[in-house]
């Protein structure tokens, strides 16, 4: 059976593997996933990309907002801001060290914060409690983080601030300019000899459309993957999370131009023309297909706008056709 790789980060990866899942066996699927956007809330080990990968394979994301969990509940957010009202003060939302303003997690997410947090701190590693997690919602795809270790991502400002990702993305609504992206802790970081044996012994590697700068470079950059990837290049395929000239869901398109990188699907193209062979871009920029052949890697033009899941298995089913026409 084909072993199969998928570099991760969010919505969109989360999508690609509902589709790639009922493609091929998903036994033998593996999710590489990225954990730059991590970070302490409430003093809680909250994973954006492990959870809204998990919730959605679960079916149990919410569907207006893709994260999250459906039918959730807010009682414990509403009394964390009750005591600031009753205490004489509104919640400032700008305030990191008052997240209850600005980052809402669901009674239900909750208790996965919690069970995280208690089982690292009982000494379980991320790899171990992920497991752990994803069993309990009966996935069928193993999902790993690329790391145990610390790697978090820092956006600094136009204005000269540095945010983590969180601030940056929910609390400024990534809606703010940035010059400079960078992963904290990413040189000291190991990759998991898990996520190490699966990218080796995986005849298809795919970069899933995920934001290049936050969600995949965390994962590229943690020391060994790139190496790990570059030497499969051949049946590496990357999908491109730009359509258009746009971003489907998230800064993507802003981020690579404040960055001083193209927002196309040929800036996508020099992103990782190092790492993938093979680059999927949707119809909307079938004009631009010679032009990401000369950056040197080839192009595959489909549809990738993943609108439902019969979309999503048509183009993980395009992805694995590639890989094997390498």
């Amino acid at each position: 059976m084909t072993q199969v790789a998928v570099l991760c980060g969010g919505v969109g990866a989360a999508r690609f593997l509902q589709g790639l899942r009922r493609a091929i066996d998903p036994s033998t699927v593996t999710g590489i996933v990225n954990v730059g956007d991590d970070a302490v809330i409430h003093g809680l080990h909250v994973a954006p990309d492990l959870d809204t990968i998990t919730y959605t394979l679960a079916g149990a994301v919410n569907p207006t907002t893709g994260w999250g969990l459906t039918g959730e509940t807010w009682q414990a957010m509403e009394q964390l801001r009750r005591y600031g009202r009753s205490n004489g003060r509104e919640v400032d939302h700008r305030d990191a060290e008052e997240a209850a303003g600005w980052f809402a997690l669901g009674d239900r997410d909750l208790g996965t914060h919690m069970y995280r947090t208690s089982r690292v701190r009982a000494g379980a590693t991320l790899t171990e409690v992920t497991a752990e997690v994803t069993r309990t919602w009966g996935l069928d795809v193993r999902l790993l983080p690329v790391t145990d270790d610390p790697v978090r991502t820092v956006v600094r400002t136009a204005d000269g601030r540095d945010l983590s990702f969180q601030e940056y993305f929910v609390r400024e609504h990534h809606d703010i300019e940035v010059s400079a992206v960078r992963y904290e802790g990413i040189e000291d970081a190991r990759a998991t000899a898990p996520a190490l044996d699966a990218l080796r012994g995986a005849e298809v590697i795919v970069i899933a459309p995920s934001n290049p700068i936050v969600s995949i470079e965390p994962v590229l950059g943690v020391p060994g993957i790139r190496e790990s990837v570059a030497r499969r290049r051949q049946r590496t395929v990357a999908v491109s999370p730009i359509v258009g000239g746009a971003a489907l869901k998230g800064p993507a398109d802003r981020l690579l131009r404040e960055l001083g990188h193209e927002a196309s699907v040929l800036g996508v193209a020099r992103w990782y023309s190092d790492v993938a062979g093979t680059l999927l871009i949707d119809e909307a920029d079938a004009d631009l297909a010679d032009a990401v052949e000369a950056e040197g890697i080839r192009c595959i033009v489909t549809s990738t706008v993943m609108s439902d899941e019969d979309v999503s298995r048509a183009l993980a089913s395009t992805c694995l056709a590639a890989a094997a026409d390498a």
